[in-house]
């Protein structure tokens, strides 16, 4: 059970080394300018294996938990999908299982890769855990540590993180098929959460420090984006670097030959690249060439 493309070669290692009875993803979707019906990447790859797919409205409808019954799986495994509820998780002979993105219970939501990069973390990890009806809390299985280098964006940590996915998926159905495991619990003291980004907690405060800026931004690229205001127009941006200097106050910027300079609570920011409202991603420096605006002014 799975949707975005982070599932994708978990299902292709599934495939090759086990089989798949069925994939269950979300309904396909109207995207893009044309409004065109799309499939999930795990409904495009699971069509390109031969594995049937079911796409229900609601993971509690009757029907729906009927054609999963039939099946009599050993595993539902479940990677970057929707939460199950009790009477779907229940039905496996052995377990079901999901993969997270983070060392639980660090992290425990809907983004995990983005929350650990915001808060400067050096290393998050995987875990897969047996799900359990409140979210991200079941006993934990296997644990797989990732390191975060200091300028890693969420996507690059986004690709590293999906083939030791795949790795840990195929580790955890073997200790599931072979029987002698042993879980752990997680220790709700230590939880901290990772909440859905939605407009509103991805806009940038200038008013906080450059290291927490830099890490916000790098934490938010390439999508969904943290975002600012620039003479009344939204502006995404992608990547920046910290200056030596502190010449500007915080959300002040000044657009020059020397570049893209933004002020912060401590040291000044450098924009690298950015995207501009109804634009393509550019470099500053294109963005430079190009600006017809007010060369100095505030960040809202």
């Amino acid at each position: 059970m799975g949707t975005p493309e982070f599932a994708v070669p978990s299902l292709e290692a599934i495939h090759n080394k086990y089989g798949i009875q069925q994939v269950v993803t979300v309904p396909d979707k109207h995207k893009g300018r044309g409004l065109r019906l799309q499939a999930s990447p795990v409904k495009s790859k699971a069509i390109e294996l031969g594995i049937p797919v079911l796409q229900p409205e609601s993971l509690k409808d009757e029907i729906f938990l009927k054609e999963v019954q039939a099946l009599k799986p050993d595993l539902i495994i479940v990677i970057a999908f929707r939460i199950l509820p009790a009477e779907l998780y229940k039905i496996p002979r052995i377990a079901s299982f999901n993969i997270h993105g983070s060392l639980l219970p660090k992290y425990r939501g809907a983004a995990p890769i983005n929350h650990a990069i915001i808060n400067g973390e050096r290393e998050t990890g995987l875990t897969s855990f047996v799900l359990k009806d409140k979210v991200d809390t079941g006993e934990v299985l296997l644990t797989k540590k990732i390191g975060i280098g200091p300028d890693m964006t969420a996507g690059e940590l986004h690709d590293i993180m999906m083939p030791l996915a795949a790795e840990l998926t195929i580790e955890t159905i073997n200790l599931l098929s072979d029987g002698h495991y042993k879980t752990s619990s997680q220790n709700d003291v230590l939880a901290t959460n990772a909440p859905k980004l939605t407009k509103n907690n991805t806009k940038i405060d200038w008013n906080q420090n450059s290291e927490k800026i830099f890490n916000f931004i790098r934490g938010l690229s390439p999508y969904p984006c943290a975002w600012t205001v620039m003479s009344n127009e939204p502006i995404k941006l992608l990547k920046v670097k910290i200056l030596a200097s502190n010449s500007l106050e915080a959300s002040q910027y000044i657009v020059s030959k020397n570049g893209f300079i933004v002020g912060t609570a401590t040291n000044d920011i450098e924009i690298v690249e950015l995207k501009p409202n109804n634009k393509r991603r550019m470099s500053s420096s294109d963005f430079i060439n190009g600006f017809r605006g007010q060369t100095t002014g505030y960040l809202i």
